[in-house]
């Protein structure tokens, strides 16, 4: 028994129902008066391996469904998450850059009384500059805040505090931190636990160019 392709049993079933129609069609013609000359209906068509087939497209129909409730969880964290980037990352960034200035100038001083000074000139800079926004923050996004620091200078929120104002206020700010479900101490993984942020970080970067 031969084996045909399915393309060419298609091609001889379209070929079997042309013939088909197009006989009724002329039998209609003959047996009924009524048809005339003017009594072709013109319709689109296309052409299929040199045969000519009437043709239609179909309306689009959209198939949905509710989201799980899983992955609707998913997207609510990666979007909280995301807000969270997009609106602490320019504080962050621009705080990086002081600390880290601070840094480099505080290494080229020998008297603790000019450090001192010199770190209290800054730290008045430093509210000025963030005082009124920090206060804007949530919870959450401070959270966020402090990983995104640790990222831009190398140091968590602890150290710095301790390097500049000493161990007692970066313990009280520590316990504060504690109360609000948060850690000075926080870590930043960009391979491991912040993965996530480290991607949205770039994201930002690419969108504003660094």
């Amino acid at each position: 028994m031969p084996i045909f392709s399915r393309k060419y049993l298609v091609s001889i079933s379209l070929s079997v129902l042309l013939v088909m129609a197009g006989g009724l069609v002329r039998a209609q013609q003959h047996s009924d008066p009524r048809f005339g000359a003017n009594d072709t209906l013109f319709v689109p068509m296309i052409v299929y391996q040199g045969d000519t087939i009437p043709s239609r497209t179909l309306a689009m129909v959209l198939v949905s469904t509710p989201m799980p409730v899983a992955m609707r969880k998913k997207v609510e964290e990666w979007t909280r998450l995301r807000n969270a980037v997009y609106v602490t990352y320019p504080y962050a960034k621009k705080a990086g850059a002081i600390l880290n200035q601070m840094n480099t100038a505080l290494a080229t001083m020998n008297s603790n009384s000019q450090k001192k000074g010199y770190i209290k000139s800054r730290e008045k800079d430093l509210k000025r500059e963030f005082t009124d926004p920090m206060e804007k923050l949530s919870v959450y996004q401070g959270k966020v805040l402090m990983k995104l620091i640790n990222r831009q200078t190398g140091n968590n929120c602890y150290d710095i505090i301790k390097e500049y104002k000493g161990g007692f206020t970066a313990r009280f700010w520590q316990t504060v931190a504690f109360f609000f479900g948060s850690s000075l101490k926080q870590p930043y993984d960009a391979k491991g636990d912040d993965l996530q942020i480290e991607k949205i970080v770039l994201e930002v970067e690419r969108m504003y160019h660094g």
